[in-house]
């Protein structure tokens, strides 16, 4: 037999399901094969969606959510968790128990806390339940503005003064690594995203605010950083690149229904087939 060649890293995505291809495990699919990565799938929720807006979101059982995970990691070593919404307290916990019996497998957890239409994914008592049991276990921790402050508050109250600072801080001091704030939610001319870290350093970075609204593009962001990682970057480097491509997936983005723009993730496919196209139309243009 033949050795086996080089292979991608495995990133195991728990996270819901979205038909439409725009969010969910669709999106982190397409971002983690983009960039090299083998996606294994673990569905913690269905949903009835288009891109305009949530119909429906139906919770996976805990139990269907650990086999799932487990059987994947019995056969095959995984380099990276990446963790969308979850739907339940009993799966935050299954997903707890995860991070604790690979405490070596940097986890990346996206707390989908709404939808980008505004449908509610998360209630209190499942803010709490990420709060006390699986923020702790998070490597990095990828909430937009909105997500922060309600992740952070003590209550609704606390939630409308917070700064983002006081946010990240006190997000931080319930045991993860680091977090990055993404500030597409604020009124602000740029958009600008913050990574904080426990050594108490806060790296911004500034963005051309594009028009229009898009579909998966924190899904796509926090995939990505998880991708560079299981290939072995460090956090910073990662989060950093993973922001000029999430960045190129905006750019390129289309609208493939009524509703909001997808974000491009394979971009680069598509621009290289272009360019073959020229450069092979330009060489019939010499031989002639």
């Amino acid at each position: 037999m033949t050795s086996q060649p080089n292979f991608p890293p495995a990133v195991m995505t728990l996270a819901g399901s979205d038909p439409s291809g725009g969010a969910g495990i669709q999106a982190d699919i397409l971002t983690l094969a983009s960039l090299g990565c083998h996606p294994l799938s673990v569905i913690t929720a269905m949903t009835v969606q288009d891109t305009a807006g949530v119909s429906e979101v139906v919770v996976t059982d805990a139990d269907l959510v650990n086999d799932q995970a487990r059987y994947l990691l019995q056969d095959i070593p995984v380099s990276a968790f990446k963790v969308g919404i979850l739907g339940s307290i009993e799966n935050v916990a299954i997903v707890a128990q995860l991070a604790t019996d690979y405490p070596e497998v940097p986890l990346i957890l996206d707390p989908v806390l709404a939808s980008g239409g505004g449908d509610e994914f998360a209630d209190e008592d499942l803010i709490h339940a990420m709060r006390d049991m699986l923020i702790p276990h998070v490597t990095l921790l990828t909430p937009n503005s909105i997500e922060a402050r309600r992740l952070a508050a003590n209550d609704s109250d606390d939630e409308d003064t917070l700064t983002l600072d006081e946010a990240a801080q006190r997000l931080l001091a319930l045991g993860c690594e680091a977090v990055l704030v993404t500030g597409t939610h604020e009124n602000q001319r740029e958009v600008v995203n913050i990574l904080y870290s426990q050594d108490g350093t806060a790296r911004s970075s500034h963005w051309e605010r594009l028009p229009g609204s898009y579909h998966g593009s924190g899904c796509t962001l926090a995939s990505a950083i998880t991708a560079l990682m299981a290939t072995g970057m460090p956090l910073e480097e990662a989060v950093n690149d993973a922001q000029e491509y999430t960045y190129q997936t905006l750019l390129n983005a289309y609208r493939p229904g009524m509703g909001q723009y997808i974000p491009d993730r394979l971009f680069w496919a598509r621009d290289a087939a272009e360019q073959e196209g020229q450069e092979g139309e330009g060489g019939d243009e010499r031989e002639n």
